[in-house]
């Protein structure tokens, strides 16, 4: 076997020696890359490009053993991050300094870091991973276990105000906090329950998550007994409930809760639940303030009845839903006979309490699905679902018989009685009416009976042909 030459053989162990250097350089190179990482960092990341763990240190990091979290997904240790931008510390979209997540430890605690991260790149460009350090702050100078949960509290605190201030509607507001206290807390499911109820069914107002079922019961009866500590509930779950009474009365109280095997609600919960409450009870107030303010748009300040753009519209559309079913509907046109003498000669306060007197009849005459306006000034109205004229003639019949028995103490010798004078018309279906003959026809036959001496009622001429 021929000798390879002595210059080719020194030129190999030469290359041999310059790659062993090179390789023994690239390992000092990341050792010391990752001793001065450690030395001034609590926390040293590598992910890949599905954001799996490739490296991290200390070992253990956060009660984990480092190798157990190789290979796994870098979202298992997020916590409560920056919501309102959605920052995921592992997988970075551009370098990042001093940001604030919370991740958790193995025991299933939250822990606050401030983290330094930036992709990786490879030569063209494409992210292939992350790298990154974090440091606890919880555990600097002057930040106590107090302090860093201050810290969580104020973060999810924050995102609550930024999710209600998205939202107009009281409803959707509510969903807002409720999503934001499930996603912070860990929890399975949050609800805002009703305690003013009948009791017999618990009225739920505004739920997010999933158990609800599970745990409704319970969750009213510690309610309902005043209880606010931590309770177990059915199926192994943890709940908490707290008392939510706003300054319009209304009792409600709010119920959260973590699913069988969850760690237990502990008393940094209970004080982030604590104040989130305040801020539901804000959004109930703001609820409530809003439905007064959607009543007053559709009702009469006087009577408490429907106003007559609120009226209009819901005869509309009860009207398709009479079509659709082949039912008949029936409208009374009402007038107040003598209101103007009486307001002229009694005065407003008792021209007030004729109103109110009138009103209350006709709601007491008619069926409660019924509709019940005043139109403006001593002009009234009622619509009748599947209510023929048969029907409708016996309560226009009883209305002028029993008027002026109600009226009558107001009025004195002087002043002519107070009588309805009404005007009836029935809607059949398949002829097509709409809202504005259907009043038409009544108003006429109203009219008729004012000329023929007021205190009666009369169907409209389409009735009688």
């Amino acid at each position: 076997m021929p000798h390879r030459p002595a210059q080719l053989e020194s030129a190999s162990h030469a290359h041999a020696e310059m790659a062993g250097s090179i390789n023994t350089a690239m390992l000092d190179s990341r050792q010391r890359w990752r001793d001065l990482a450690l030395m001034t960092s609590d926390l040293c990341f590598e992910t890949d490009t599905n954001g799996c763990f490739v490296f991290i240190a200390p070992d253990p990091m956060l009660g984990w053993p480092s190798q157990s979290l190789l290979g796994q997904h870098s979202d298992m240790l997020i916590a409560c991050c920056d919501f309102s931008q959605g920052f995921n510390p592992f997988r970075p979209e551009s370098p990042v300094r001093n940001r604030r997540v919370w991740l958790r430890r193995a025991d299933g605690s939250q822990i606050c870091f401030v983290v330094a991260a930036a992709p990786l790149l490879d030569d063209t460009g494409r992210v292939i991973g992350a790298r990154g350090v974090g440091q606890d702050i919880s555990q600097q100078e002057g930040y106590d276990e107090a302090v860093a949960t201050a810290l969580r509290r104020t973060e999810v605190l924050d995102h609550i105000l930024w999710g209600m201030r998205q939202e107009v509607l009281a409803p959707r507001m509510m969903q807002a906090a409720l999503s934001s206290l499930v996603t912070a807390m860990g929890l399975e499911g949050a609800a805002v329950l009703d305690l003013m109820g009948d009791g017999v069914l618990p009225t739920v107002l505004h739920q997010y998550g999933n158990g609800l079922s599970v745990v409704l019961f319970k969750a009213l009866h510690l309610l309902e007994q005043q209880i606010t500590e931590q309770s177990n509930a059915p199926s192994g779950r943890c709940l908490m409930v707290l008392p939510c009474e706003t300054r319009f009365g209304a009792r409600a109280g709010v119920a959260l809760w973590r699913g069988n095997g969850s760690r237990k609600l502990d008393a940094d919960d209970a004080t982030l639940a604590t104040s989130a409450t305040g801020l539901i009870r804000v959004i109930l107030e703001h609820e409530s303030i809003q439905r007064e303010m959607a009543r007053q748009a559709r009702t009469d300040p006087l009577t408490g009845l429907l106003n007559r753009r609120a009226f209009l519209h819901e005869m509309g559309r009860r009207l398709e839903r009479l079509e659709h079913e082949q039912l008949p509907g029936t409208l009374l046109y009402i007038d107040l006979d003598h209101f103007k003498a009486l307001n002229d000669s009694k005065g407003h306060d008792l021209g007030d309490e004729a109103l109110c007197l009138t009103a209350a009849l006709l709601r007491g005459t008619v069926r409660p699905q019924d509709l019940v306006a005043r139109l403006g000034g001593d002009e009234f109205a009622i619509w009748m679902d599947g209510t023929d004229g048969f029907s409708a003639a016996e309560r226009a019949e009883a209305l002028t018989v029993n008027a002026p028995q109600t009226l009558a103490h107001l009025t004195g010798i002087e002043t002519s009685p107070l009588t309805l004078s009404i005007g009836m018309a029935t809607r059949w279906p398949g002829r097509g009416e709409d809202v504005e003959l259907i009043m038409q026809r009544a108003d006429q036959a109203m009219y008729d009976v004012k000329r023929a001496g007021r205190g009666h009622w009369r169907a409209s001429r389409a009735e009688e042909d």
